[in-house]
């Protein structure tokens, strides 16, 4: 798994530093680039963010799977989507934890769009994720790709105190819209499968509570 990334305290959020990538830890990992020569072959797709309710390509089936020994968190900086460059929103994307479990989405895929669909979804991602290949459970084990911030991403943030992060998600905006509605609509479309995210829930909680003190 990843090393956690050494960033705390109450401050503004920041980049964090990391000594090593998530190629160096995750088996089968293919190298940050994306593309047609390095597209990994699975037919399913694993979305544990904004591919839950806007995946944008077609697919032939939509399960709700889990992942093993990772936890989602908004430690991604978004410069393209929620936010601009001089000032990304917050995110989500996987963080290893031991006991973790991150449900979601998975989609399976024609394999005559596997190609296309691959290489949309790099460019939508391309503010920082890496797409890997891992095992997710969908009542079976099978093979889904995924994106996940490197850690050493220039637009990683990592983590800071929920009120922090709350207040960061309240006042960024970006192409695709303000970063709240991301949070908001996360947390509607996980409940809408069942799934009470207790970091998504306390996100929206601490934002609901600020509005209230402005």
């Amino acid at each position: 798994i990843w090393g956690h990334p050494l960033v705390t305290g109450n401050g503004p959020a920041r980049r964090a530093t990391h000594s090593v990538s998530i190629a160096d830890y995750v088996p089968n990992c293919p190298k940050p680039g994306g593309g047609e020569s390095d597209a990994v072959g699975t037919d399913w797709i694993f979305g544990y963010g904004s591919l839950i309710w806007r995946p944008d390509f077609e697919y032939v089936e939509r399960v709700p799977p889990q992942i093993h020994g990772y936890v989602r968190r908004f430690w991604q900086g978004s410069p393209d989507h929620r936010g601009t460059p001089d000032a990304p929103g917050r995110v989500v994307t996987l963080v290893p934890q031991n006991d973790g479990i991150c449900y979601g989405i998975a989609y399976r895929i024609a394999p005559e769009r596997h190609h296309e669909v691959v290489h949309l979804l790099d460019i939508r991602e391309s503010g920082g994720y890496t797409r890997i290949e891992t095992t997710v459970h969908i009542g079976r084990s099978i093979k889904s790709i995924v994106y996940v911030a490197d850690p050493l991403n220039p637009h990683y943030l990592g983590p800071a105190t929920t009120e922090n992060m709350a207040g960061h998600i309240r006042t960024a905006r970006g192409p695709s819209g303000p970063n709240i509605a991301y949070l908001l609509e996360l947390q509607k479309n996980l409940r809408r499968l069942g799934i009470e995210d207790q970091h998504v829930n306390a996100l929206v909680e601490a934002a609901r509570s600020q509005r209230q003190s402005d």
